[in-house]
């Protein structure tokens, strides 16, 4: 469930006006999100267990965001829609007790952060998207056996369309034959949901300069032939 509320429409700058919004989202576990939007942008989300706000706004964007938003990042405001969340999942879970639960499946996608070299460190990203309700497990394994060092996992993220978004991450050194996979399981899902990446190297080949070179020396034998040729035939033609 999900909770918006507008906290302001009014110019924030000259003859341009801004949209900033509150959201809540409430868990049926007990779990609480809670961050603001600006222009349909995050800005910041409240980190609830250390009691404060955690600015999302690019350094190079804005040096210190807790001035431009000191009016509207009240975590007293946070902690209401905490407080209301547990009456109004509640709420809502006794008037929808007869209805199906509405699930989206996720969709995956497994890709490395940078441009793989052979023993350089890299970082392997499996992106899941789509889903609802937010609540995933994401599992890592290599050439076969499961992997828990070198993984990070992204709390949730709120799509546009009430589905949500989560990365994990996953820390490692490419070496040839290894095979890597991201297994996604989530209650639309009948099976668990896998993703498989293998390590591609470029190889230098010395081809082109071979051919090359055998080109460049056929290149210059047929000038000196030529030349011989030439000089031969006008000697002839002096001699007679």
């Amino acid at each position: 469930l999900i909770l918006i509320s507008k906290l302001s429409s009014s110019p924030l700058c000259v003859s341009v006006a801004h949209e900033v919004v509150f959201v809540v989202a409430c868990f049926d576990n007990g779990q609480t999100e809670a961050q603001i939007e600006f222009d349909a942008q995050e800005i910041l989300y409240v980190d609830f267990e250390r009691q404060e706000f955690v600015y999302t706004v690019p350094k190079f964007v804005m040096l210190d965001p807790s001035k431009m938003f000191v009016d509207i990042s009240d975590y007293d405001d946070a902690k209401r829609g905490k407080r209301l969340c547990s009456a109004v999942v509640t709420y809502c879970t006794a008037a929808e007790k007869n209805l199906p639960e509405e699930k989206d499946p996720p969709e995956s996608i497994l890709y490395p952060a940078e441009d793989v070299q052979l023993g350089v460190e890299n970082k392997l990203i499996c992106f899941v998207n789509h889903f609802y309700p937010p609540s995933i497990n994401v599992s890592w394994t290599k050439n076969g056996d499961p992997v828990s060092e070198g993984v990070s996992l992204s709390r949730y993220f709120p799509n546009s369309d009430g589905t949500f978004h989560q990365f994990s991450t996953l820390t490692f050194t490419p070496s040839e034959g290894d095979v890597y996979s991201c297994t996604v399981e989530h209650s639309a899902l009948e099976t668990p949901k896998t993703s498989i990446w293998e390590p591609e190297f470029r190889r230098q080949s010395h081809g082109p300069d071979v051919c090359c070179a055998v080109g460049l020396t056929l290149g210059l034998l047929g000038v000196a032939a030529g030349t011989f040729l030439i000089a031969k035939g006008q000697n002839r033609k002096y001699i007679v």
